[in-house]
């Protein structure tokens, strides 16, 4: 037992290291192990999708022997809500709805990192969110292409096995990655610091990947050179400290609102049928005097007999109440925001817009520090590449991936008018570019800074103009 004995972890490091058979052995029970994880995961993408428990519920009902067995009659909505969609949605388009800015702390140029990393980074944020927030954490892979360009791809948190050191799980040592092609044939990759090995699966067992000449290949090749990037090739974002879905936190809640909703919806088909009490029915198939009621309007009772008609009530005010209290249990657990509430009037000030947002910007900043952490790690392979030798641009500056910083733009509803008065009022106390970074109608400041300096050399040309070309009196006309 350890730590008298190794851990997983030890022995696969050992067994990378001499190349050892029982390394197949040791992967295998890392995948088996990780399919508890996968299936939590999943749950966040089916609850995103709407695809909630309540899809799956089954009516019973108990035979005249007292089994219990399906009932496929009685009426059953499956009706699921967007709740967790809502909350998602909503904490991805605070944070990351707005571009990120890329600056650095030093005076040195970052123009080749921002080009490496491209117009799509902006768009892969958002997703890289979304799935975090759904799984708990996603998966970044950055790597160098067949012709020797940076590139990076968004990898399944499904498909990606960390594993680590036994320093708190601070340094990733290893990644193993498994997913299946679409002829069901499974890969599985396995990545150290230097290379990457290939195996797949053959008959449930795992073997080295037959369609490589040589399994074992380098991160990647500049020409025939083969490189490792001195770290792991994948990078985590994680959604909180403990790398679990949002939906945990609120899911219980969801799910009695989705019974409650479906139930309701089932007593209001079921109380439109009527329910006949016949009292003295001469006949004895009870059938026969449905129909009879339903095409004849009438039926054949004794004297002393007759036909009452029945229909429930559904307590509505009881359901909207309970219904009301979930929404709000939902939107506090799942630290959202309530866009139906009316308590803050329709022109809520600065104060109150932050106290309604308070709890999905505590959410929100959780994300953001896992997030930039996460970003300058990928500003570390962008800067490893470019001191690569060959054709590609050298540095222009020495850049320290830890220099750079990235500014998240959240998106918070906003009293406009107070925010432009503030910003008025703040001229000649702080600087002009922390004015314009606040301005509700400013996007870029960089730009807009620019066009006042445009205007203003405007406005003295035209002020100079006005005096080379003053009036002249008649003598000087003659």
């Amino acid at each position: 037992m350890y730590p008298t004995t190794p851990t997983h972890t030890e022995e696969l490091i050992q067994a990378i290291e001499d190349n050892s058979p029982s390394v197949t052995q040791l992967i295998k029970e890392y995948i088996d192990y990780h399919q508890f994880e996968v299936r939590k995961m999943r749950e966040g993408l089916r609850y995103y999708y709407k695809e909630n428990d309540i899809k799956n519920r089954v009516m019973y009902k108990y035979d005249n022997d007292g089994i219990k067995v399906k009932d496929e009659d009685a009426t059953n909505n499956k009706i699921a809500s967007g709740f967790h969609k809502l909350l998602v949605d909503q904490k991805v388009a605070y944070l990351v709805g707005e571009p990120i800015t890329i600056s650095s702390k030093s005076d040195s140029s970052i123009e080749e990192v921002i080009e490496l990393l491209g117009d799509e980074f902006n768009d892969i944020i958002p997703d890289l969110a979304t799935a975090a927030s759904n799984k708990g954490k996603e998966w970044l892979h950055p790597y160098v292409d067949e012709n020797g360009d940076f590139d990076y791809i968004i990898i399944d948190a499904e498909e990606v096995i960390a594993i680590y050191d036994n320093t708190k799980r601070k340094n990733l040592i290893a990644v193993i990655r498994v997913y299946r092609l679409d002829d069901d044939t499974i890969k599985v990759e396995l990545w150290d610091d230097q290379t990457v090995t290939y195996y797949e699966f053959v008959n449930g067992v795992i073997v080295l990947d037959s369609s490589y000449d040589n399994p074992v290949q380098s991160h990647f090749y500049i020409g025939d050179v083969g490189y490792g990037w001195g770290k792991v090739p994948y990078i985590k974002y994680a959604n909180n400290t403990k790398e679990v879905s949002d939906l945990l936190f609120y899911k219980d809640y969801i799910d009695d609102y989705d019974k409650q909703f479906s139930d309701t919806s089932n007593t209001l088909h079921d109380v439109q049928q009527f329910l006949y009490v016949i009292r003295g029915y001469t006949d004895t198939d009870v059938s026969e005097a449905v129909t009879n009621f339903k095409r004849k309007k009438g039926v054949n009772v004794d004297p002393d007999g007759g036909v009452d008609i029945l229909q429930g009530d559904v307590p509505i005010n009881s359901v909207d109440t309970f219904l009301n209290r979930l929404t709000k249990d939902i939107f506090s657990f799942g630290m959202g925001v309530n866009v139906d509430t009316d308590k803050f009037g329709n022109n809520p000030t600065g104060v109150a817009l932050k106290n309604l947002y308070s709890l999905l910007d505590m959410k929100a900043n959780v994300l953001e520090r896992k997030f930039e952490k996460s970003l300058r790690e990928l500003v570390w392979f962008v800067c490893e590449y470019l001191k690569l030798p060959g054709d590609k641009d050298k540095l222009k500056a020495d850049i320290d991936y830890k220099d750079i910083q990235f500014t998240f733009n959240k998106s918070m509803l906003a009293n406009e008018m107070e925010l432009v008065q503030m910003a008025q009022m703040s001229k000649g106390v702080i600087s002009d570019e922390t004015v314009l970074d606040n301005h509700p109608w400013v996007n870029d400041r960089q730009a807009e800074m620019e066009r006042i300096e445009a205007k203003k050399e405007k406005e003295e040309n035209s002020i100079i103009n006005l005096d080379n070309n003053q009036p002249t009196n008649g003598d000087d006309d003659e």
